[in-house]
């Protein structure tokens, strides 16, 4: 005999919150549960008012904030989608290297390290100080030439798959965001850049075949997935003669 799946339960909006950011929060859960796969269509926006309890306009702010969130898209005569695995926004849009092929920058894992989180990148993470992490020194080439060098940090207990000695990181893809969901389950759909500059140190600079204390970009990035959780954070540093930045004005 086959079991009728139970709806979801009415929403209740804690005091102060919105009816509708009550249902986000409720339909958020059900994406993080694993209900709807990332790519996948959600259920029509009158079958979801229904499930929930809710008038449809309700049901169309929820959908709306969780956009605003990178949760899901909406596709004009298709319906709503969780958003798929991130992919692009590559920190290569801001700078200016070669000759502008299109190429796609090569990779090399330089180390791999399980260490402490550092105190600045487990509170980014939401993590008490000192807690397991994986360490990530990646260098991307491009036309033969080395270009960005990246310092890449994640929570050992979600990517314990990635620190598997037997797993061999020159076999890695260039992408790896596609990688942490195949491997660990963890699919980035949202990241936010902040960029500063400074100098690099004699390391640094030599692994980028540039002189020590020369000018470099730091981009600073912190990755999130489906629950909203930092699950990487990722140091970018490139010649900061190679820096652009465009922004379209209208």
């Amino acid at each position: 005999m086959t079991k009728t799946k139970p709806s979801p339960p009415a929403v209740v909006a804690e005091p102060g919150q919105s009816r509708y950011a009550a249902l986000a929060q409720s339909l958020r859960a059900r994406v993080v549960s694993g209900e709807w796969a990332p790519g996948m269509a959600l259920p029509s926006e009158q079958l979801l008012a229904q499930q929930h309890g809710v008038a449809l306009g309700t049901l169309r702010q929820a959908l709306a904030l969780l956009s605003e969130q990178g949760l899901v898209e909406r596709v004009h005569g298709k319906g709503t989608f969780v958003r798929g695995t991130l992919s692009g926004a590559s920190l290569l849009r801001f700078f200016r290297f070669g000759r502008g092929t299109g190429e796609v920058p090569q990779s090399r894992i330089l180390r791999r390290q399980r260490l402490a989180l550092p105190a600045d990148v487990a509170r980014a993470m939401g993590l008490a100080p000192g807690e397991g992490g994986l360490r990530l020194q990646r260098l991307r080439d491009l036309e033969d030439r080395p270009c960005l060098l990246e310092d890449i940090w994640l929570p050992l207990a979600a990517f314990e798959a990635l620190a598997d000695k037997a797993d061999d990181p020159a076999g890695w893809p260039p992408l790896l965001y596609p990688l942490y969901a195949e491997r660990c389950g963890v699919h980035v759909n949202r990241a936010v850049d902040h960029i500063a500059f400074g100098v690099l140190s004699a390391g640094q600079a030599e692994l980028l075949a540039l002189p020590p204390s020369h000018p470099c970009v730091i981009a600073t990035r912190c990755a999130y997935d489906l629950a909203g959780r930092c699950v990487e954070y990722r140091e970018t540093r490139g010649d900061a003669y190679a820096f652009q930045y465009t922004v379209n004005i209208t």
